[in-house]
């Protein structure tokens, strides 16, 4: 089977699957078809990981119509699908028992599975225009899915989350519209190793920044914890905000060539989004607004590592986005079991969970040292390659300022941690998902042994 069939069955598959659970109403129904599309889906993608990096087609491939080249694949596409449709797959088996009571299943699922696919879609786009196409879609789906619960308080803050990217991804359409006027073309295979200007260079920022919520758009992702927990945590970890990053290191790492004055304003934003999302997250008291804020800095990570763009702080990029996603996906979702089981969000109305909730406790504490990154998980070596890559390029400031934020990371964590599951027992409730706990148990099992084993990612990453 040809690689580029290959992902035109994976996404029609989960086209396919979204479409159907909308339309059955039964939910039970409904989520083994969302569930079932995305397995396959993911099987596929593994079935083209293999295929590509054992050489049994070779060439650089490239679905063409009318000279528009509508896909391609390299090992960057491949590593961030397999890891969307991993963790997507993760969460939504997690949302079996969590949206179990809830309305309009039906529609949760449509919308989650239509995220999906829309990611995958943007991560194999080999053209411009289909890449924000498939961009503006997940924002309907996010818009949809944070307003879930129809309250007002949803509503608006869904509203909010659109807004804002969409002001992003609208300058960044006219960012897109300069290329073609620029040099006549919309395919990124065309405009490889092409010099860009400042002020079109900065119309496409603007949208991965909004999308990922970087300073000074990131208003809007803490706000998004009114979504049910499964939602943030694909928000967060698998799908929403990586679409940012991922579009950033695909137009200005693997694609385009900018200047050097706008190289050290995209490390300037990403510093200081480190530092201010670190000091927020150190000062909130709702859990789940202290792992938003934590998304947003971690996420100056991969920025600041692109923008350094040398080939080591790149691999750390890669290899982080990775390792966030398993990390931040098992937080909220651990998260979400205390608040699934607590009703309370406040980390100093909690405590004590530890004795009640010892799985969940364990799980939390492993995926948190993953992100603060400590030696041994997966975390730690995604930061190390782009602090290494940052001290080679010779921006020790930098690295100071960086190293500053992982202080905070480890300030707040352990904080949260603290709150939560230490001191004083407030809530005598047990951990009454297997499901649920199961979910959280493999994700925070990767973070460690990823970090044990970092070659099997790092032997994906070939730039």
């Amino acid at each position: 089977m040809a690689n580029n069939v290959v992902i035109l069955l994976s996404h029609s598959i989960l086209l396919l699957g979204a479409f159907l659970s909308a339309l059955v109403k039964n939910y039970k129904t409904s989520r083994l078809i969302s569930c079932l599309s995305t397995i396959l889906s993911f099987f596929l993608v593994l079935d083209l990981s293999y295929r590509y990096f054992n050489n049994i087609e070779t060439t650089f491939l490239s679905l063409v119509i009318k000279n528009w080249s509508l896909f391609i694949i390299d090992s960057y596409a491949i590593v961030m699908a397999l890891t969307s449709t991993f963790v997507g797959l993760l969460i939504l088996f997690y949302s079996f028992d969590y949206m179990s009571h809830f309305d309009r299943q039906n529609q949760y699922y449509f919308y989650v599975t239509l995220f999906i696919a829309s990611m995958l879609g943007l991560i194999f786009s080999g053209n411009l225009i289909v890449m924000y196409i498939f961009w503006e879609i997940t924002s309907i789906c996010s818009w949809q899915l944070i307003s879930f619960y129809r309250g007002n308080l949803h509503l608006a803050k869904g509203n909010k989350a659109f807004l804002v990217t969409f002001l992003g991804s609208a300058l960044m359409l006219l960012g897109i519209a300069m290329v073609y006027i620029e040099h006549g073309s919309f395919n990124l295979v065309d405009l490889k190793g092409k010099q860009i200007s400042d002020i079109l260079a900065f119309f496409l920022i603007v949208g991965m920044i909004a999308k990922s919520a970087q300073l000074p758009f990131h208003i809007w992702l803490p706000d998004a914890g009114v979504a049910p927990t499964p939602v943030t945590a694909l928000l967060h970890a698998a799908v929403l905000v990586k679409i940012g990053v991922y579009t950033f290191g695909r137009i200005f790492d693997f694609t385009f060539k900018i200047l050097p004055e706008f190289q050290q304003f995209e490390i300037v934003i990403s510093v200081l989004t480190i530092l201010v999302a670190g000091f927020m997250a150190f000062t909130e008291t709702d859990i789940k607004r202290i792992l938003a804020y934590s998304t947003i800095s971690q996420l100056g990570y991969i920025f600041l590592g692109f923008a350094v763009n040398v080939k080591i702080s790149v691999i750390g990029a890669i290899f982080y986005i990775v390792s966030h996603a398993l990390a931040k996906a098992g937080l909220f979702l651990s998260a979400g079991i205390v608040e699934h089981n607590t009703n309370e969000r406040n980390i100093h109305n909690l405590g004590g969970l530890s004795n009640t909730m010892p799985i969940t406790s364990v799980c939390f504490l492993l995926c948190g040292f993953s992100i603060i990154g400590l030696p041994i998980f997966s975390g730690f070596w995604g930061k190390f390659f782009i602090f290494k890559g940052i001290i080679e390029s010779g921006r020790q400031v930098t690295s100071l300022f960086a190293m500053i934020g992982s202080v905070l990371t480890l300030l707040y964590i352990l904080r949260v941690y603290n709150k939560v599951f230490l001191g004083k027992k407030r809530f005598d409730v047990r951990e009454q998902s297997p499901v649920m706990v199961a979910v959280v148990f493999i994700l925070s099992l990767f973070s460690m042994c990823l970090g044990l084993f970092p070659k099997v990612v790092l032997d994906l990453i070939k730039i």
